[in-house]
């Protein structure tokens, strides 16, 4: 029994130091386990880190955007010095100044390069008796007069940024932007033309605005699924047949669901001006929205 014992545990177990010699080993052969497991943890917790839109290449998100909506148009004759009316659409022509407005925005990183573009609708029509005389393109829509209009606005806006602070955790960064939008202003009712007599006139006016932009954008990881956004974009110059001002801002938060998709809230603010000199249109525009959006955001 006891040269089996010794040729199988080369220690004398009747000895104290055979102890601690069966505990050296023993330490020895856990000690590659437990190393093992401490780099497996380090894994794990470095998972959801890996996993958000500052590592990510790719990305594009579909907005449900709920802004309230201020509108002022003007639309001057183009054969006469006569101003137009400048015409508050939502008080004036009772179109709805709270509307859900479908957005989509894309990205992707370069390095330190950092391109993204978005595109939203704002599209509303009303039917109204006026409470005051509008004069439209040329066209004067007497009190009382039954009016149908409509308004909507496509808006594009395309940046191309550098990141010239570029953390695992930290992203902040300068922009040039393109931002174009293209106004469709509509009124039909009982007008004159020209002081002749009383009839059903339709005007329509569409023109395409595009300007260019500066802007700062940052993005912030405060917790490994936790992202929180922010950008502004700014212009105001007189380019060509244009006259523009353009502040947009934006900030959001968002949590990573699961590894490639996140839900967020946003707030965001875009007060647009623009006075046009064109032979389509004549005139201003100016615009105000701000409100929430809930962003659904797939990256990769």
């Amino acid at each position: 029994m006891e040269r089996h014992f010794r040729s199988k545990y080369p220690c004398r177990i009747r000895s104290g130091s055979a102890v601690a010699t069966a505990t050296l080993r023993l330490g020895r052969a856990i000690r590659p386990s437990a190393s093992l497991g401490v780099i497996a943890a380090a894994l794990l917790w470095q998972a959801p880190v890996q996993a958000q839109t500052l590592s990510d290449d790719f990305w594009i998100n579909v907005q449900a955007y709920y802004p309230k909506v201020d509108t002022r148009v003007r639309v001057d004759a183009n054969t006469e010095q006569a101003i137009g009316t400048d015409i508050d659409l939502e008080r004036d022509l009772d179109l709805d100044g709270k509307e859900v407005l479908p957005a989509v925005s894309a990205g992707a990183r370069f390095g330190r390069v950092v391109v993204g573009a978005d595109f939203f609708r704002l599209k509303r029509s009303g039917s109204v008796g006026l409470a005051r005389e509008i004069e439209f393109d040329g066209t004067t829509y007497p009190v009382n007069a039954r009016v149908d209009s409509g308004f909507s606005s496509d808006v594009y806006r395309l940046t191309v940024g550098y990141a010239f602070v570029s953390q695992p955790d930290l992203e902040i960064g300068a922009a040039l932007g393109l931002h174009a939008t293209n106004f469709r202003v509509s009124l039909s009712g009982e007008a004159s033309a020209g002081g002749e007599g009383v009839e059903v006139t339709a005007r329509r006016k569409e023109v395409l605005a595009p300007l260019p932009t500066i802007g700062l954008f940052a993005t912030w990881q405060p917790a490994p699924r936790v992202e929180l956004t922010g950008r502004v974009d700014y212009l105001s110059l007189k380019i060509s047949d244009y006259d523009g001002k353009l502040l947009n801002l934006q900030a959001g938060a968002a949590y990573r669901l699961f590894e490639h998709a996140s839900l967020g809230l946003a707030y965001r603010y875009v007060d647009y001006r623009l006075g046009v000199e064109k032979d389509s249109w004549s005139g201003r525009v100016r615009y105000k929205l701000r409100g929430p959006a809930l962003i659904l955001q797939a990256s990769f």
